[in-house]
């Protein structure tokens, strides 16, 4: 599988948190300098329109890598709500996704060549213009624990339960409005939504951003799709009406649920 692109998007200046904080759904202010964190850029409903790895590499700096979706548009919607914010937008060229060394949890180093590395650990993603990738063992791993990489199709369509959002601290509660606030308040407070996110094995490979069908009916969609191991695993959110039972038939298709994330 070629390695995943993206286009970074970094805010600067005296503004950056605060705008940052005001447009995303994770609390921008508690991010310290060398340290990374889950967010979201929602719509007035509540839809996602960009899942968001955020870096702080500096006081007055933050890289926020889209996982799908188009970089350069979002960052153009961006300033649109810039005003008079001292904050000044900028998106990279095209930048490739691989696997990095060992790296403690939510630390974000920058090295020499400008690639931005996310640490998870006992491993680390890493964003950068090479192509010489390493390996993709990263899109294996970030399936298994619930990390999605958003298709085309699912940009603007899911609400935060869906991507298990409030599991990864995507979405803040706890601090001022942001765009959709409304909706994921009310979603997590009254709860009612339908939608979550499971990682399943296939018969065969799933297609990423195609609906799953049950008698012709739409029940879920495809985000991810692992084809190197003899049972391809993908991530997928499933209608929770359809989750009865650790294997489906969808379509002729048995999918078996390996894990359910929370909200």
């Amino acid at each position: 599988m070629p390695s995943r692109t993206t286009r970074s998007i970094t805010l600067t200046g005296p503004d950056a948190a605060s705008f940052a904080n005001a447009q995303f759904s994770s609390d921008v202010l508690a991010l310290a300098p060398g340290r990374w964190q889950w967010s979201g850029w929602l719509d007035p409903k509540g839809r996602v329109r960009a899942l968001l790895q955020i870096a702080r590499p500096e006081d007055e700096r933050f890289v926020a890598f889209p996982r799908g979706g188009d970089g350069e548009a979002i960052a153009n919607d961006l300033r649109r709500f810039v005003f008079r914010s001292k904050v000044k937008i900028v998106v990279s060229g095209v930048l490739h996704t691989n696997d990095g060394d060992a790296l403690d949890d939510s630390h974000a180093i920058e090295d020499a060549s400008g690639a931005i590395i996310f640490g998870e650990g006992d491993a680390s993603l890493r964003y950068s213009n090479a192509t010489n990738a390493t390996t993709d063992a990263w899109h294996a791993r970030h399936i298994e624990k619930g990390y999605a990489w958003l298709p085309d199709a699912t940009i603007d369509t899911l609400l935060p339960p869906a991507l298990s959002m409030e599991r990864l601290s995507a979405v803040s509660f706890n601090k001022g409005c942001f765009p959709g606030q409304e909706i994921a308040a009310r979603l997590h407070h009254l709860g009612g939504h339908k939608k979550h996110l499971h990682a399943v094995t296939s018969d065969r490979a799933l297609v990423e951003g195609d609906s799953l069908r049950i008698d012709g009916k739409a029940v879920g969609t495809v985000l991810m799709c692992n084809t190197s191991t003899a049972r391809p695993i993908s991530l997928v959110v499933l209608d929770d009406a359809v989750v009865q039972a650790d294997t489906l038939e969808i379509e002729g298709m048995r999918l078996h649920i390996v894990s359910t994330f929370d909200a």
